[in-house]
Formats: C-alpha cells, structure tokens, sequence
C-alpha cells in the first residue's frame, strides 16, 4: 500500500498528503482547484497601492462595488473581488438549502485561502466526544505550528487554549488593540476570582519570523486582498511545497463525482468530469482520502452509495458554529487618525467561561483599520451625510467582536440527496434547525460581553450587534463522525471509514462536536495524526 490518493486540496487534504510525504508514499492529489489573481505590486502597501494602481476602486471594491454591496443581505460584507474564486461553484453542482447558507470551496488551498488565521487547539473538555485526548493531539498541534507558523503567549486565555511547543512570538498590536489590552492588564490583572470574562492574545497563523522562504509580517495593510509575503499561512502555500515533490501528482480541474467500490465495499476507483472539456475520467484507487471539505465530501459519498445502490441515506448531525458580529467602540480613540501599516485581522480574543466547559463562548476582536467600512455603518439609523462624519470621526475607535457558539449533532440538521435532479445531476439537500434556547444564550453573552468591555472603556451598541446566518462560518462538520462503535455512517477514532475499507475521511466531517473555536489547525493536526497512527507502520 503505497499510493495514496487524497480528493481536495484544502487545509486537510495538504497536510494529509504532506505527512504521507515524509513518510516515502506516492501521492495524488485530486482537485477542481480554482485560483485566483497573483498579488499586485508585492512591495507595496495598503497606501501606496491606492496611489499607484491605475484602478484602486476595481482592485479593492470591485467593477460593481461588489465588496460593499452584499449579494445576499442575510449577509453584512462580501469578500474582496481577488478573494472571490475561492467560493466559484462548477457548473451543475446544485444545492437545496433549508435553515443553511453554507460558503461552498472549489479553490486551490479551499476555504481557508479566506480564512483570517484563527489557530486555537482543542483542550480535553472540547474533546469529550472525540476518541482521544489533548495529550494524544498535542504533538501534532506541535508539528503542524512548526510548518505554518503560528503566533501565541501565555495569557490569560490560556485556560482555554493549551501552551504547546512551537509558538512564533507575538506581533505589534495596533494603537487601538494595545489600549484595550493595557487597559484589561490594569482592571483585571491577577483578580480572576468570581470573573468569567477573559481577555488576551489570539493564535493566529501568520509569522512574527521568517520561516524557509516565507518571511516574517510587514505590516502592509493589505491582509484583507491576500498577504503579498505569505506570512498569513494558506494551504495553497503548502501545495507549493507539495508539487515540487517528485512522489507527488496534482490533478486540477477535476470535480469528483462519485467513487466506485465492489461488493466487498472495496472502493476500486474515483469517477470525475473535466470542468474545461466535460470528459468523465476514471482514476483507479489502491487507498482514497476524502478531503473536499465537509460538504463536498458528504455529497460524494452520498452519490456513491445513490450509484451503487439506488438508496438515498441521510448523513445526520451537520454542525456549524452561530457567530454574532457585535460592534464596539473604544472611547480612547475617538478622532485620532488609525495606522494603516499595521496587521489587519484580530490580534485580540476573548472568551466567556461557562459552568459547562464544552460550552465555552469565544470571541475574536478586530480592530478597524484598512478593513471596509461601511459595514459597521450601513445599519446606523442616521442619514448619509451623518453617517459619513461618525465614520471618519469612529473609524479608528472602531472593532467588531465576533462571537461564536458551540454545536452539537442533531437528527434535525442533515444532508442528503434530494428526490429531484436537474440535468441528471442529482441535488445535494441540506436542513439545518439552530438548537434550543440558542437565543437566550445569544443575549446572555451579549450582555455579559457589554458589561465587560464597559470595564476598560469600550461601549458595545447591542442594537447594532448582528447575526449572521448559519453556514457563514464556514465551521461545518459531523456528517460522518468518529465512533468506537464501528456503526454504519462513521469512522474508527483514526478516520477510516466503518463502511469501505480503504476509505478515510480527514476534513471536518469526522469530528462528533464542534466547540466555538475554529477548528482549521485541529482539521490540520487531525490530518497529520491520522497518517501518523495509520500509515507510519
């Protein structure tokens, strides 16, 4: 067994292939693999690009000043235009969506080509379900930290975060976010007693120190378009590193149908279409690695057992995390003028402790800078003319907190196949109920998030607080989870499948709860402790 194919490109499917790598195996990648522009004017910064680029506007707004004027106003952003492949959709792959509004990957890299860093291990009370513990995923938080580079300190969220080998050391905070936290280290410092609000630095995984040919944060400004230098990690920098492996074959512009096993549940090959030609291709398999993502994934399994079988199965227990956007201002800043050179996502976080430690509540606070404005302000209930003087006055006391909720697997939140089809492409159908009593723990966080941040001077507008529609935080998982049980639908506690038997699944959709952390650098490590226990022999 020494040829390994891995369907995805993803922050899963890298690391998978990347430790199957270093160990000697043969590996074919298999993937749609969408891309995008090449970063403009590398050395430049966020300022110098306005004055230079023949047209700004298109670059940062978009032709149609897309960036500021959502598509879907259940939204309150989109992504900038350069970003905006990474979401692309190949023809005829169709959806049916109840209660869900999921962001969909084809891309080179995935979704994390858009993601803003968030690296923050599992401690054991996230793990509870899992089929292990902090200790057995520890070494491979470490591994995973010493490949991408990965910022963190021991703070006071460390409660929640574990200290693991391999943390880079922290940036420059912005003026903004080093006031709240000087103010925090003044008002809280050493009186943890009867407190449940925590305050400190986030992990993020972008560099503090160059790392091989990546070099170290310049603070361009220019996080939010795609980091010119690559110190905000990607997968798709790890496929750089992949494709220079001569045991490695990367196959693009191919969208994985369905795989094709025999009546030993033996998966015996991959049948896929070119997106540029529209010609099927067969791809034998000795070993397969579902890597597409938990969405993806699920709608290729679903077609597998559909073609073979005629039975449409419902994979159950679809999660995601609620995230609240709540705007704060800190009054510190009021009328100064912000600096643009400096990191643009969240240096800050926060987290309230709860008497159930799996339901942590964790916060992520992005301070205001080159980021767009108007979303922040499209809601104000003031006129244009007022609006535009708040913001210039506002913008540099400006930050949002992004408030995420932890989930759990229900039978209400599913995926399947519909009973239609168009084309003869059959309908991926996803229904999704949020859980009960999910609003009154949305309003107890926001009040107990108010009240905090009034501490060290900062006002959080309730009023203003929105949020966003479950699928916007791009967390899904639990369709196929890890079991012990060896029951239909699941995978053994290494990610085998309990159903085919030289079939592993290494994206999200193994993990049995989702706590309201990101989950990418546990999708990672996860990955590398999979080849470790299952291909290292």
């Amino acid at each position: 067994m020494n040829k390994i194919t891995i369907v995805g490109s993803g922050a899963s499917g890298v690391h998978f292939a990347d430790s199957l790598l270093d160990l000697g195996y043969e590996v074919r990648m298999i993937d749609v693999g969408y891309s995008g522009p090449e970063p403009v004017m590398k050395d430049a910064t966020f300022n110098q690009l306005k004055d230079k680029l023949e047209d700004p506007v298109n670059y940062f707004l978009g032709e149609n000043f897309e960036s500021v004027i959502p598509s879907d106003s259940s939204e309150v952003y989109e992504f900038p235009p350069n970003k905006k492949f990474v979401f692309k959709i190949p023809p005829g792959y169709k959806t049916s969506l109840k209660g869900f509004a999921p962001h969909l990957s084809f891309a080179k890299g995935g979704l994390a080509e858009a993601w803003t860093g968030g690296s923050y291990p599992f401690n054991d009370s996230d793990l509870e379900d899992f089929p292990f513990n902090y200790k057995d995923i520890e070494p491979f938080y470490e591994l995973i930290a010493k490949k991408i580079g990965i910022i963190g300190v021991e703070d006071d969220l460390s409660r929640f975060f574990p200290i693991h080998k391999n943390l880079l050391p922290p940036m420059n905070l912005d003026e903004n976010s080093q006031i709240l936290s000087d103010e925090y280290e003044k008002k809280f410092k050493n009186r943890d007693k009867n407190r449940d609000v925590f305050l400190g630095r986030s992990r993020i995984a972008t560099l503090s120190e160059d790392i091989d040919e990546r070099k170290k944060c310049d603070y361009s400004g220019r996080c939010q378009w795609g980091c010119p230098s690559d110190s905000l990690y990607v997968p798709s920098i790890t496929l750089k590193k992949l494709l220079k492996n001569r045991n490695f074959t990367y196959f693009p512009d191919y969208l994985v149908k369905n795989f094709n096993y025999s009546s030993g549940k033996k998966i015996v090959s991959l049948s896929a279409i070119n997106i540029l030609t529209g010609e099927y291709r067969e791809f034998p398999v000795e070993v397969l690695v579902l890597a597409a993502g938990t969405i993806a994934t699920s709608k290729i399994y679903l077609d597998s057992i559909l073609k073979k079988s005629g039975k449409r199965v419902k994979l159950y227990g679809l999660m995601d995390n609620r995230q609240i956007l709540a705007p704060i201002i800190n009054l510190r800043m009021l009328g100064k003028q912000f600096n643009p050179e400096t990191y643009q996502y969240h240096q800050l976080a926060t987290g309230i402790q709860t008497e159930n430690p799996k339901e942590y509540i964790h916060g992520q606070i992005t301070t205001l800078k080159t980021g767009l404005m108007q979303p922040p302000f499209q809601s104000m209930p003031v006129d244009f003319r007022t609006a535009i003087f708040l913001g210039r006055y506002l913008h540099s006391a400006l930050g949002v907190v992004n408030i995420n909720f932890h989930d759990f697997r229900r039978r209400d939140n599913y995926i399947t196949l519909s009973e239609k089809s168009v084309d003869g492409e059959t309908i991926l159908e996803i229904n999704y109920l949020p859980p009960a009593g999910e609003k009154e723990r949305i309003n107890f966080s926001l009040k107990k998030f108010r009240k905090f941040f009034k501490k060290i001077g900062v006002i959080m507008p309730l009023f203003q607080a929105q949020s966003r529609p479950m699928g916007a935080s791009v967390h899904y998982s639990g369709t196929i989870p890890m079991s012990e049980k060896g029951s239909e639908l699941t995978v053994n506690p290494n990610c085998r499948s309990n159903d085919f038997h030289n079939l592993y699944i290494a994206d999200g959709s193994t993990f049995p709860f989702l706590p309201s952390k990101n989950i990418t650098f546990t999708l990672m490590a996860n990955a590398a402790r999979i080849v470790e226990s299952e291909f290292n022999k």
